[in-house]
């Protein structure tokens, strides 16, 4: 039999590191976070090389992290997702949630590009909406995976242009994006004041239109899904 916590003690904060090459935005996450109650910052860096030795060094849960950072001997404008992919290459269980101002899929499959378990791509003003921070560093600490809803949006509109994917209805790009954060069903469901019938009908017509074999397994589905709109 499992023991119980003790009466009165907290549940175990996350332990994160955060990188930014702006003072003021790497102290406005890290106050912020620290704020939540549910995740303790215990390394607030200036540069990706910062950063991965850090995570070496103190171990982390999770690493949320700019996308551009000075140094040298890294890629210009990918520091971020490299330093991701170093330190994911040391510790696979080191969830990182990557901060970009760059809506362009570019970025987004360059840092899924090896997989995407425990791995987020989200737009810099998520950062001003704790609950969506705090969700995309809940479920990579859980291995599971996010992709901002805005680079979803931008990759359904150019394939549609393109001719490629029949057109979805309104709803299912809902649904779709609401995928895209990593939701279960139920969660869908909840997000959109919709019954999970309803939710599992958009989702197997979305797989439907996609090709793609559906799976109860989220994270997986959400990387079908992003490999797909991703293709060609």
């Amino acid at each position: 039999m499992s023991e119980r916590p003790a009466a009165g003690r907290e549940p175990r904060r996350l332990r994160a590191l955060v990188a930014d090459d702006h003072y003021l935005v790497r102290e406005g996450t890290r106050q912020l976070l620290e704020s939540s109650g549910e995740v303790a910052v215990v390394g607030a860096l200036g540069s990706a090389a910062e950063l991965v030795d850090a995570a070496r060094r103190l171990g982390p849960d999770v690493v949320v992290t700019d996308i551009r950072m000075p140094g040298e001997g890294w890629r210009p404008g990918f520091e971020g997702i490299d330093a991701a992919h170093r330190i994911r290459a040391a510790a696979p269980r080191v969830g990182v949630v990557v901060l970009s101002q760059f809506a362009d899929s570019i970025y987004a499959f360059e840092l899924f590009r090896g997989g995407t378990e425990g791995l987020a791509y989200l737009l810099k003003d998520r950062v001003g909406d704790l609950d969506e921070l705090l969700g995309a560093i809940r479920s990579v600490a859980a291995g599971g995976s996010v992709i901002d809803p805005k680079v979803v949006e931008g990759l359904l509109a150019r394939r549609a242009v393109r001719g490629e994917q029949e057109a979805f209805t309104p709803r299912e790009r809902d649904v779709l994006r609401e995928m895209a954060r990593g939701r279960s069903n139920g969660g869908i469901a909840r997000a959109l004041s919709l019954s999970i019938s309803a939710v599992e009908k958009n989702v197997n017509s979305i797989f439907l239109k996609l090709g793609l074999e559906a799976s109860p397994d989220i994270h997986r589905r959400v990387a079908a899904v992003l490999a797909y709109l991703g293709g060609s």
